[in-house]
């Protein structure tokens, strides 16, 4: 397996494997704030396609809770692994490490991400990935159904954070 940065030539592979209904949250969303420099966004590729994505906003998490209780902390974003029977089989995990090490080479030492409160098995490997409560919040987004209706969701989630080891720099616990 492989993890790179999206790019343009990956958005119509990505949208054959894996079409997305998100209004924010789409591909060429995704890769419109990367090409903007707000955020990187990560492939995982294996045999030549595409099993999952994960964003890194560098310019945070929008909920004003997290960014209230963590100014400044880069949010991992929108990972997902599919088709699901590819779960539990490390891309997770990697996508996770790969964006620790990013924000590691910009001098950033902490990275943060959001849970789903129904989702256990995402934050017990957030949680031994290192990553701490930090913030409750609801995350909220659109997503089109369809027959093209918006639709608004609100998920109840708490925001993780993790302090990166930078070199030359000792982490202290948090």
């Amino acid at each position: 397996m492989r993890i790179e940065d999206c790019s343009v030539e990956d958005l119509a592979v990505l949208d054959h494997f894996m079409p997305s209904n998100s209004v924010d949250g789409n591909h060429r969303a995704r890769f419109a704030r990367q090409e903007a420099g707000d955020s990187t966004y990560l492939i995982p590729w294996l045999d030549d396609r595409p099993v999952g994505h994960a964003e890194i906003r560098w310019t945070g998490c929008a909920a004003p809770e997290v960014r209230a209780a963590r100014p400044g902390c880069p949010e991992l974003n929108g990972l997902l692994v599919w088709p699901e029977s590819l779960r539990s089989r490390g891309i997770g995990g990697a996508l996770v490490r790969a964006a620790e090490q990013r924000a590691i080479a910009r001098g950033i030492g902490l990275m943060g991400l959001g849970v789903g409160e129904d989702n256990p098995r995402a934050a017990a490997l957030y949680a031994r990935l290192g990553y701490r409560p930090t913030a409750a919040y609801v995350d909220r987004y659109a997503h089109l159904a369809a027959d093209g209706e918006r639709h608004e969701c609100a998920d109840p989630c708490v925001f993780l954070v993790k302090e990166l080891s930078l070199p030359g720099r000792s982490v202290k616990p948090s």
